[in-house]
């Protein structure tokens, strides 16, 4: 493992420079610069420093990145059913992430999904069939292959009015389903 790459890549998220991190870790700028470039080696407590500054913990700046699930399988989804409708999870453990994309498959007239003002924003795509969406006191039509996006600081909703299932691809950023 390249530790300088990483923690240069650390340093950079936190918009930091290499003298502001050595300033903070009460290092050298030049020794920021040989660690960034692997030309020297920082000892378990420097290094835990650095990280502390950055943000970070030993833990998860060794944490093998390879490690986690990039591709998922329909085996990997967890759905349930709620009647009128069934809401499908496809990346498990979304909560841990910054957006949560689901399958909501509303049955026929009626099927509908209402959801309280929260922080965050969603975006939804109509697979098959059409919806009606509401957010506030606004109402739209939309239809399969037609898209929708919106702050979710009102109350929103969507719901089937057709007789045929509609599914809608719906991503919410921060999770919240």
């Amino acid at each position: 493992m390249e530790i300088g790459t990483k923690l240069k890549a650390l340093r950079l998220k936190n918009n930091l420079t290499q003298e502001e991190l050595a300033d903070r870790s009460e290092l050298t700028k030049g020794f920021i610069s040989q660690l960034e470039n692997d030309l020297a080696t920082p000892s378990i407590d420097t290094l835990n420093d650095i990280l502390v500054v950055l943000g970070s913990t030993m833990g998860e700046f060794f944490q093998n990145e390879e490690s986690e699930p990039l591709v998922f399988h329909k085996e990997d989804y967890f759905s349930k059913d709620y009647g009128d409708s069934v809401t499908t999870w496809l990346v498990p453990s979304a909560q841990k992430n910054a957006m949560e994309p689901i399958l909501l498959d509303l049955n026929e007239k009626g099927a509908k999904e209402s959801d309280m003002p929260h922080e965050g924003e969603e975006f939804g795509y109509v697979v098959t069939g059409t919806i009606k969406l509401t957010v506030g006191k606004r109402s739209f039509t939309v239809e399969k292959g037609e898209t929708f996006y919106y702050k979710a600081d009102n109350k929103h909703s969507i719901e089937n009015v057709t007789d045929r299932k509609a599914t809608v691809l719906w991503i919410s950023c921060p999770p919240n389903f």
